[in-house]
């Protein structure tokens, strides 16, 4: 297994099986930042949602997609999302996911971020995100977990990652290209074929994807290629599949862009094998 993954069933202790699955549990816990673990099987859709608090949510082991008004993120297990208060959401599993989340007070929560942000899992925040999990709601916050509480947050606060982020414009126009390159990432229609399905010249799509979403339109695709990629290699797709179905002539072209991306390639991340 990847030294990045960890064993969540190895790593499980006797105070996780008793904990509450329920995140309606941690909002009102007198512990400013609750662990909540939560098994998912393979496939597990959580509709939109919101939580009194801002949460932490991180999957030790697989991959979720993460959706809210402002776009779309998939979370591998080396990145956590921080989702803040009341912020409306909805997550997707791929394949068997083992979440770990923490569910942190308003009050402390407004010193980290207003909006969703990428978290890098570094060994030390994996960790403590663990103690927190393991801790009983009802601790005392003196002490040891005051600590850890107090050294989480000082992580969070700092450890942003490049984000596998997928901005979604609010122009219907270009909306309509974006929706299309989601459900297909692999299409290879340029802008201006884009232009007669969307109803607005090439130019007007290529500012538009420049102020709607901060993205140059083949930098978005390449995006929500990548967003896909991650999704069915956590399914247990084999590369040079995942890499036909996205548009790329060669599985070399497909891992050259998969590690200029994430630092590693598709066989490294996974432990999955390209097709020959």
């Amino acid at each position: 297994m990847p030294s990045e993954f960890i064993n969540p069933a190895k790593d499980c202790r006797e105070t996780d099986k008793m904990k509450s699955t329920d995140p309606a549990d941690y909002q009102n816990t007198q512990r400013p930042i609750a662990g909540m673990p939560k098994d998912f099987p393979a496939g597990s859709y959580i509709p939109p949602h919101t939580h009194r608090r801002a949460q932490l949510t991180w999957a030790a082991d697989g991959v979720m997609t993460v959706t809210a008004a402002e776009g779309t993120w998939v979370v591998p297990p080396n990145r956590a999302l921080w989702i803040p208060a009341g912020t409306v959401h909805s997550i997707r599993m791929s394949r068997a996911v083992a979440m770990r989340a923490l569910f942190v007070e308003p009050r402390l929560a407004r010193s980290v971020a207003s909006t969703c942000k990428v978290v890098l899992m570094t060994g030390l925040l994996r960790e403590l995100v663990l103690e927190a999990v393991h801790a009983p709601l009802d601790d005392d916050r003196n002490g040891r977990m005051g600590h850890v509480e107090a050294l989480i947050l000082d992580e969070i606060r700092t450890l942003d990652a490049q984000p596998l982020h997928l901005p979604m414009p609010h122009d219907k126009r270009l909306r309509v290209v974006c929706e299309a390159l989601t459900q297909e990432p692999g299409r290879e229609e340029t802008l201006e074929q884009w232009s007669q399905t969307a109803g607005a010249s090439s130019r007007t799509l290529a500012r538009l994807f420049a102020t709607e979403t901060g993205m140059r339109f083949v930098d978005w695709r390449q995006q929500a290629r990548l967003a896909a990629a991650l999704v069915q290699l956590a399914e247990g797709k084999r590369v040079a599949s995942v890499a036909r179905a996205l548009g790329y002539g060669s599985v070399s072209a497909f891992t050259a862009m998969f590690h200029r991306a994430l630092g590693k390639t598709p066989r490294d991340y996974f432990g999955t094998s390209a097709e020959h």
